[in-house]
């Protein structure tokens, strides 16, 4: 069995995220087409319909109609979505809106304070459970800020510079290590007071509302990583994947990709609205282990669960450090992998912030415990290609949180 064929990716989570809350703050309305069909940007939706956000479908595209949020009538339910809660407390944080926000198991679990800290020295007042949800927050005067965050984190980053379009002053926030940077190119498309250089953003409140606008969502790089990770371990599979997302903060998993010797040509670049697209031919070549160390991190951090399946079939060593955010994502994915990895017959050790891989080494079929999150069970997915025996998994419908299409592409691939 190979992987083979053309691919059309979701729109990508993290863009469609904040398309949903730039065009919320927008004057009129924005049309934006391939938008996530995942779980999680549903959950962002249906906050902000929440809070007097209106949002029609026109086909397959999302019309919003920016105006003023008013006051949700119930907690605002963001399910499994760590981007909808901290993006969200930062905005409406901004726009003076007293809102309850409440989540799933695995998302209640999570830590909030590295928002909350922030947003808190800038004037929030917000009530939460040690930390986590549920979190309230109440209207308050936000004064500016100048953060310097202790972590490379897009979330906290972009949580921030939202609630600085509703403060007084120029709010600017300080990166050790450069994190996605969608909310940035999005402040300045729109016409936000904003400016950002290297490591350092900053933006003023708005004055007027954003420009509104149209925008075609590009294919989302983290969900490509599966595919393209099945065609670069499976021999004579090659697969094209176009309109792929090629932001220079997203294409981590790819440039290690390569280094691990997979076939990987990038066979066109372009811009549309501040952001670089590519097509891409991934293609099988035998795989070497690779060292990944805590700059590499940011990224490819949620390319990690994948990048593990692909280094049991590599030549070496792979050993990942300095991935310590590992355990407070979705699940413990350290866990996570590491566990179902050593069920599978791998040879992987685990460490606090990471695990070293020896490779190659074949995979057994086992049951996988997902912990509910949708990586690792689109990883373990993939490992099932190359496993000897039947790899089953005890939540497979996850993968809607991101690509509720994800099996059906899968099998449609396999040839």
């Amino acid at each position: 069995m190979a992987i083979k064929g053309t691919l059309k990716l979701p729109g990508d989570k993290s863009i469609s995220h904040r398309a949903l809350m730039f065009a919320a703050l927008a004057d009129g309305e924005s049309r934006i087409s391939d938008l996530s069909t995942g779980t999680d940007v549903h959950s962002t939706r249906k906050c902000l319909e929440a809070c007097g956000i209106d949002i029609r479908d026109d086909g397959d595209d999302a019309i919003v109609k920016g105006s003023l949020f008013s006051n949700p009538a119930e907690p605002l339910d963001c399910g499994n979505s760590g981007t909808t809660i901290r993006l969200l407390l930062g905005l409406l944080a901004g726009q003076g809106i007293n809102a309850t926000f409440i989540g799933d198991e695995s998302l209640s679990a999570r830590p909030m304070n590295r928002i909350l800290d922030p947003l808190s020295q800038m004037g929030l007042k917000c009530e939460n459970n040690d930390g986590k949800l549920p979190v309230t927050i109440y209207q308050s005067n936000l004064n500016s800020i100048e953060y310097d965050s202790p972590i490379a984190s897009a979330q906290v980053k972009s949580a921030i510079l939202l609630a600085g379009l509703g403060a007084s002053g120029v709010t600017t926030v300080i990166e050790p290590a450069l994190s996605r940077d969608h909310t940035e190119k999005m402040l300045q498309g729109l016409g936000a007071e904003f400016s950002f250089n290297g490591l350092t953003a900053t933006v003023s409140p708005l004055i007027s509302p954003l420009e509104s606008f149209k925008l075609s969502v590009p294919g989302d790089s983290s969900t490509g990583a599966f595919f393209a990770a099945a065609a670069a371990m499976i021999p004579g599979s090659s697969i094209i994947i176009d309109r792929i997302l090629w932001n220079p903060t997203r294409i981590g998993f790819y440039s290690t990709l390569y280094q691990m010797g997979a076939g990987v040509d990038c066979m066109g670049q372009w811009d549309e609205a501040g952001e670089r697209i590519g097509k891409l031919n991934v293609f099988y070549q035998s795989l070497k282990g690779v060292h990944i160390t805590k700059e590499d991190i940011p990224g490819l951090i949620d390319e990690l669960p994948i990048i593990a399946i692909l280094a049991t079939q590599a030549e070496g060593k792979t050993e990942v450090s300095g991935a310590g955010e590992l355990r407070v994502k979705e699940c413990d994915r350290i866990h996570a992998i590491c566990s179902n990895l050593e069920r599978m017959g791998a040879d992987i050790e685990e460490s606090q912030d990471g695990f070293i891989i020896h490779g190659p080494k074949q995979l057994n079929g086992a049951e996988i415990e997902t912990f509910h999150d949708h990586r690792i069970a689109m990883a373990f997915t993939i490992a099932g290609l190359v496993a000897n025996g039947d790899v089953m998994l005890d939540y497979p419908e996850c993968a809607s949180i991101s690509f509720p299409e994800f099996y059906n592409e899968l099998e449609r691939l396999k040839q």
